[in-house]
């Protein structure tokens, strides 16, 4: 389908979605998260093996747009949070591994999306801030996605202070995978999608659920999960064919796909 504030390619089995409105400095408003989760929803089912998060323009993200929120009653302000979860879920419900390519600030709900993505790489110029702290506004919901990579203190110090971090700080507090230099960052961000989106589409679709179902949960029922979820993998065809290619000394052959409705 047809964009109008997002741009789609592909280049082989990797495909990029770029946020495309430089001039609102890629702001989130309502109609804008609309069409990302349209557009996240059709890549997931497409043929599809890694996805590429990009933006034009000076700023990644700049969040939300607060002409959504002023003078909105308190079920449209639901509404608009609900729309902008509904997007961020999307991004860890696709089976393919979704990397954000950050090349300028990320900031509330666009530092939530970087969050939010399974890897991040940045350019060293680039920087994150969830500045409601500064304001009258906290950022409650982008500090789920946040702490959930950074951990409590600095999730909360950024959240307090409001202030900005740098990519270096970031990679180093784990928003991101890392940081390079910008006239790195489209080789490096294709590298490390390439890389997590070899082996068995399955295994990767299942590997991510996995992941994302177990690491909130505590140690013992999250193995409880694992085991259930690895002893299960083992049967697929995928995985014993991966096993019997070791075995053989030969390289695998991986067919299946996930079922995606």
């Amino acid at each position: 389908m047809n964009y109008q504030h997002l741009l789609l390619s592909s280049d082989g089995v990797i495909t990029t979605i770029t946020l495309n409105r430089p001039e609102k400095r890629n702001a989130l408003a309502m109609n804008v998260m609309l069409e990302l989760t349209q557009a996240l929803h059709e890549v997931a089912r497409s043929d599809a093996l890694g996805v590429i998060l990009a933006a034009n323009g000076p700023v990644f993200s700049a969040g939300h747009n607060f002409a959504d929120m002023a003078g909105a009653t308190l079920e449209q302000a639901r509404e608009l949070f609900r729309v902008c979860t509904d997007m961020m879920d999307a991004v860890q419900a696709m089976p393919q591994p979704v990397i954000a390519k950050v090349h300028a600030l990320a900031t509330a709900a666009g530092c939530q999306l970087v969050a939010s993505c399974d890897l991040a790489i940045a350019a060293d110029s680039a920087s994150f801030a969830i500045p409601g702290g500064k304001g009258g506004l906290f950022c409650h919901t982008p500090l789920v996605a946040v702490a959930r990579s950074i951990g409590r203190k600095r999730a909360l110090e950024m959240a307090m202070t409001g202030d900005a971090i740098d990519a270096a700080t970031a990679a180093q507090w784990g928003l991101i995978n890392r940081a390079v230099p910008a006239d790195q960052l489209d080789a490096a961000t294709l590298d490390l999608i390439s890389r997590a989106s070899r082996g068995s589409a399955l295994s990767k679709a299942m590997g991510k659920q996995g992941f994302y179902q177990q690491v909130g949960l505590p140690q013992d029922q999250a193995y409880q999960l694992a085991v259930e979820l690895m002893a299960s993998a083992a049967l697929t065809p995928d995985a014993q064919e991966g096993i019997r290619a070791f075995l053989e000394k030969r390289h695998a052959h991986y067919t299946q796909r996930p079922a995606i409705t």
